[in-house]
């Protein structure tokens, strides 16, 4: 049985957040990007004011959620719309 402290569980949590704004930011730029651009961007930002031990992965998740929202800037400029296709 480990027992933490909750410093290290807000790290942990605080880490988790890091790395969530990451993988959304990604997500972002093929899909939903008006949801998770944001999310991707807050939560970054949330994990940089907590300390989190993965400021890369959090300053990543911030550039690709304002990424997202270029990208969705781009394709409304481009065709009017809120969605995309390939076709």
């Amino acid at each position: 049985m480990s027992t933490r402290t909750a410093g290290e569980s807000r790290t942990r949590e605080t880490d988790a957040m890091a790395v969530t704004a990451f993988v959304l930011g990604l997500v972002g730029l093929l899909v939903t990007n008006l949801l998770l651009g944001p999310v991707s961007v807050v939560l970054g930002v949330l994990a940089l004011r907590r300390g989190t031990r993965r400021p890369g992965r959090a300053r990543l998740g911030i550039a690709l959620g304002v990424a997202d929202l270029l990208v969705l800037a781009c394709l409304v400029t481009a065709d009017g719309t809120w969605s995309w296709s390939l076709a």
